[in-house]
């Protein structure tokens, strides 16, 4: 700093008041400028030769790359005058490599290792029990949700402030961290999953690490380059832990409600809409416990459940247990259908689904049973099969089933225009797929 600090303010002296005392061709400001140059070159090789702390690395580097060239020698009572003069950096090319190798290794070393505690600290507050800390009305964990994030952040911008290219070199090196670290925190949070379902908090901790997902993706967003290798590796990490909180989270709601879609087939769809408001009362207690889920994992759970609500209806429908042969019989069942899917729309849509692709297939499936024209029920199906492309023969075939006074030739006609139909298209997402015909 001393030598800097006189080195500026002489070369100022000599700019303004003593260059002009000598002829042009003396160029005084130049022998000037490479003698405090050179020696000021020789006390930083100096240093930089001799054993170093890391935080003296990173100074010396900060001279070499960024004080020097940049504050002193871009001041502007100097600049014009030091352009001329060709004076180089302060370290040869190879020492100055060397100590930002060093720097770059021991950096990259600090914030692994702080990552590493950070996450063993996670893990016993975890064994504590505690409620996790809230922000917004959110749980979250202050340590991997923020602190994890702000130590890459910190050592990316503190090897910027030295240049860009160190910079670059160093976010290279923890974005490749970032994924096994990742592992490690999937791997624990799987282990907690299992061992601790008696613990108080419970399902807010698990609420506050899929909450934690979304920092990370935020930042994977913002600072990740869209080829990097490790990018889908760390969102296939994230997604694990995500899907694997909302499962354990789903689990008590899904089983609650599976002995209440049998009651559908049991009574033939008679008091239907009871059953369809017991189903809605229950997946509302459960739905109030995800509010402190932050708004994307929220909406996505909310859609799992949405999901989930039409699947097991539809599973009703392919059961087989119904079969209907009248015409006004066909009708009634077309009419609870209806009923029941507009319900199931306006409860789903008024706690935040965003799933509008599955409104459209109970009411779809309604109109086939209703209408008994059959080039009207060919059109239906291929509109249903354009809708939900992963619908196949056999989801249709036990589907018909309800449709008594079907022949077996008008049967295989509608089965038939099903098959000639359906593209191989992939479906936005799986519905029927997912649905075994038995």
């Amino acid at each position: 700093l001393h030598m800097g600090k006189t080195m500026k303010e002489d070369l100022t002296v000599v700019a303004k008041y003593i260059k002009q005392l000598y002829p042009p061709e003396f160029n005084v400001f130049s022998v000037y400028a490479e003698l405090y140059h050179n020696y000021f070159s020789s006390q930083a090789k100096k240093n930089a030769e001799s054993y170093l702390e890391d935080k003296d690395i990173y100074l010396l580097l900060s001279w070499v790359h960024n004080f020097y060239p940049k504050e002193m020698r871009k001041d502007h009572a100097l600049a014009m005058e030091l352009d001329k003069v060709k004076l180089g950096s302060l370290l040869p090319s190879s020492l100055s490599k060397e100590l930002e190798k060093k720097y770059l290794d021991s950096e990259e070393v600090t914030v692994k290792n702080s990552l590493s505690r950070c996450l063993d600290k996670e893990i016993q507050r975890w064994k504590e029990d505690k409620e996790p800390e809230k922000l917004n009305g959110h749980f979250q964990s202050e340590l991997l949700g923020i602190f994890v994030i702000q130590s890459i952040y910190s050592g990316q911008k503190r090897a910027e402030d030295i240049s860009k290219a160190v910079g670059e070199e160093l976010s290279r090196r923890l974005l490749k961290e970032l994924p096994a670290f990742l592992r490690s925190y999937r791997d624990a949070f799987e282990d907690f999953k299992e061992k601790s379902k008696k613990h108080r908090y419970y399902k807010p901790i698990l609420i506050a690490n899929i909450n934690n997902c979304g920092n990370f993706r935020e930042y994977m967003e913002k600072y990740m380059a869209e080829k990097d290798y490790s990018k889908a590796d760390i969102l296939s990490t994230l997604a694990d832990i995500e899907n694997s909180g909302f499962d354990v989270l789903l689990q008590q709601l899904f089983a609650q409600l599976k002995p209440m879609y049998k009651k559908f087939t049991e009574n033939k769809w008679d008091s239907s809409s009871e059953i369809m408001n017991e189903i809605i009362k229950t997946t509302s207690k459960h739905i109030s416990d995800f509010q402190t889920l932050k708004d994307p994992f929220y909406h996505a759970i909310v859609e799992k459940i949405h999901t989930r609500l039409v699947k097991e209806y539809i599973v009703r429908l392919l059961k087989r247990k119904v079969s209907l042969k009248t015409p006004a019989q066909q009708q009634t069942l077309a009419q609870h259908i209806s009923k029941n899917a507009a319900d199931l729309e306006a409860f789903c849509t008024s706690n935040g689904s965003q799933a509008m692709w599955l409104n459209s297939a109970l009411p779809k499936l309604a109109e086939i049973i209703r209408l008994q024209d059959l080039g009207a029920i060919k059109i239906e199906v291929a509109t249903l099969a354009t809708s939900y492309p992963d619908i196949r023969k056999r989801h249709l075939e036990a589907f018909l089933h309800i449709k008594a006074n079907l022949s077996r030739s008008e049967l295989k006609s509608i089965l038939g225009y099903l098959a000639d139909s359906t593209a191989a298209t992939q479906p936005r997402a799986p519905l029927f797929s997912n649905i075994n015909v038995s």
